[in-house]
């Protein structure tokens, strides 16, 4: 594109740009397979640098793209319209580590892996941990809400961010946290691939260093015996720190390029576990019994950090070694409820075969991610193409088996297509408002996430098994929809509970959630429950303690879409998996699902929390559970509305634009 003179942005950014045809060529690409040039790069030294680019960029109608490390899988930095990327790469300072909090402030520029060796100088560790944690950096991490092994027990990146600081698209400073009263924008701009905001600060959860970590290693006959053992171990109540697994060409790759002394297996778990040495011992007697059960035939534990080390830089060196395979390598993702993985396995191999191609399988098992690897010659058109055609394969199947296109590498340009098989029509055009009330002129990271016409369409591929509304539901939908036709105010609650005396009154007709209370799919495989709405959370809590299992929710008066609507307590979005909503003007969607990663398009799921019904309706949620009793306040204060400030309002344009729900002032 034909850029206006640089000047003004020479002076903000203090003459730190890249103009040269060469320079430029470097910040085309990320490790994605695409490559667009940028007409000038910024070398960002401070957050008003990267502020000051951005209200340029806005003044002159110039697209922009943030850039950490390059490591992004799926072209979600590539500057596809040309414009302006802005390096954050300098701006890599850790500015605050506190123990007595157990929090981290680090600028975007910080790599993952200098974090991490900060912290365990103080007795810390930051939990997500992705395979390129050497390189990438915590501002990528959070664009991509990253993930990595230890996320089966700890959560992705948005489960670990307190706040940030982000340049907006209009070149605001703002500041999203955890605790702030309204809806849970913070949530909504993790993951969000730099199309809603640019962080320039970051406070992380940080957690004290385990007492003791053991690492084990289990070779099985088959995959399939492999997968099965992954299944049971989560529904035998061990939650491993991380549970890897690895088929047979994966491990031949490994031991060809750098030996890590795994056995030659059809397959192998790599299991680590952590806690007291008491608690370790325990699981491991487990782990013996139930990987001997499914006929492995060799259990190793590592005896000290050399051979645990050993054994996970085998891991972590998959892809380098398959680099050593083939010009090119082509990195998949995908996610399916656990107890799916040998299906998906089966598929993967399967759709593999039909286009000529061998995958290497390496999985996330414990948290059902999967990575299948293809190598092959970029330079070969129509290898490519088969590739290409496999990939979409598997992520059809990926939904097909209830799961999601994207575990933790995001959906960038490559996977653009892939959101019209996972999300209804009503669902994508949801998203695109949000895109557009945020950003009105689509100048943050254009052409990313949401599908454009050129994707094509959903013929073709099988209609995503949604449940069905219930009776109690349809009820509640149609009331809506008479009155949308009505353009009448909506007053939607629960029990009213939460609800202040003084703003219950002269509001007219109440709708209420209360029917709908029947819990709908209790999944003890994959330690998920999906329940309406209006059920209360002692029925909740009595339906699942007898069975062992545990929602991490505050037991207060109300209802679950109460609780919800309210957010009284930050630690009640680790446990959204996924929604059910109803909109002022009678349409409903699903966001998320029951999958316990999943980074495909904006987390409308979570953003939604404490938007006391502002912006929809919940008419039923999908929770993750826990197999022991988790640390929750039972006493909370009664919550108060909030004043909603200005990105609320936005966020009201996109949800309910006549601004007809829920209108408590």
């Amino acid at each position: 594109m034909t850029l206006p003179d640089l000047g003004g942005l020479r002076r903000v950014c203090a003459g730190n740009l890249l103009t040269d045809e060469a320079e430029l060529f470097s910040y085309s690409c990320d490790a994605a397979s695409g490559r667009a040039r940028p007409d000038v790069v910024v070398l960002a030294a401070s957050a008003a640098e990267v502020q000051g680019a951005v209200r340029w960029c806005a003044e002159h109608k110039v697209p922009y793209v943030a850039r950490g490390a390059g490591t992004n899988l799926s072209g979600g930095c590539i500057p596809l319209r040309g414009g302006v990327v802005i390096s954050l790469a300098r701006l890599d300072r850790i500015l605050v580590v506190d123990t007595k909090r157990n929090v981290a402030v680090v600028e975007p520029g910080v790599v993952n892996l200098r974090l991490q060796e900060a912290l365990a100088e103080v007795g810390r560790f930051y939990a997500p941990d992705p395979a390129s944690y050497r390189v990438c950096t915590i501002g990528g991490n959070v664009a991509e809400n990253a993930g990595g092994p230890r996320c089966l027990k700890y959560g992705v990146t948005s489960d670990h961010v307190r706040a940030v600081e982000a340049v907006m698209p209009d070149g605001t400073l703002e500041r999203f946290s955890a605790e702030d009263a309204g809806c849970d924008f913070l949530s909504l701009l993790v993951g969000s691939e730099g199309t809603l905001g640019i962080a320039v600060k970051v406070w992380l959860d940080i957690l004290p260093l385990p007492e003791t970590l053991a690492t084990a290693l289990a070779a099985f006959p088959s995959l399939d015996a492999a997968m099965g053992c992954v299944s049971d171990v989560i529904a035998a109540g061990v939650l491993p720190r991380a549970l890897e697994a690895m088929d047979r060409a994966t491990i031949d790759t490994i031991e060809a390029s750098a030996p890590a002394g795994y056995p030659r297996a059809e397959a192998v778990l790599l299991f680590e576990l952590e806690g007291s040495p008491t608690a370790v011992e325990r699981d491991l007697g487990k782990l013996r019994a139930l990987c001997a059960a499914r006929g492995a035939t060799d259990l190793r534990l590592a005896t000290d950090a050399a051979q645990s080390d050993k054994l996970w830089e085998g891991r972590r060196s998959a892809y380098a070694a398959l680099s050593r395979t083939a010009p090119s390598v082509s990195v998949e993702d995908g996610v399916v409820p656990r107890q799916a993985l040998t299906a998906a396995a089966a598929r993967i191999r399967s759709i593999a075969a039909e286009h000529g191609l061998k995958p290497h399988l390496l999985f996330h098992a414990g948290d059902g991610n999967l990575h299948p690897n293809i190598p092959y010659d970029s330079r070969d058109p129509e290898q490519c193409e088969r590739v290409r055609r496999a990939s979409h394969d598997m992520l059809k199947a990926y939904v097909e088996l209830g799961g999601s296109i994207s575990g933790e590498h995001g959906i960038g340009v490559e996977k653009r297509p892939a959101m019209l098989w996972l999300h209804e029509p009503p669902a994508l055009e949801l998203m695109r408002r949000v895109k557009r009330a945020i950003d009105p002129d689509g100048l943050a990271n254009p052409g990313k996430i949401l599908p454009l016409p050129e994707d094509g369409s959903a013929d073709g591929v099988p209609a995503l098994r949604r449940r069905p509304p219930s009776d109690a539901q349809w009820s509640l939908i149609e009331r809506v929809r008479e009155k949308a036709g009505a353009k009448e105010p909506l007053f939607v609650v629960g029990t009213r509970t939460k609800l202040p005396a003084e703003m219950a009154e002269d509001k007219g007709e109440f709708l209420t959630t209360r029917p709908m209370s029947r819990v709908l799919d209790f999944d003890r495989a994959n330690f998920t429950v999906t329940v309406e709405a209006g059920i209360l959370l002692r029925e909740l809590k009595a339906e699942l303690e007898p069975e062992g299992f545990y929602v991490p929710l505050p037991l207060m008066p109300g209802t679950l879409g109460g609780l919800l609507a309210v957010r009284p307590w930050p630690g009640i979005r680790r446990s959204i998996l996924g929604l059910r909503i109803l909109l002022a003007d009678g349409s409903f969607m699903d966001l998320g699902g029951k999958v316990v990663k999943n980074v495909a398009g904006y987390d409308l799921q979570r953003a939604l929390l404490g938007s006391w019904g502002t912006l929809a309706v919940i008419l039923e949620a999908t929770l993750k559970l826990s197999p022991v009793r988790p640390e929750i306040p039972n006493e909370l204060p009664k919550p108060e509305l909030p004043q909603f400030g200005r990105w609320h309002r936005k966020l009201k344009e996109a949800f309910d634009p006549d601004g007809r729900l829920n209108r408590w002032r």
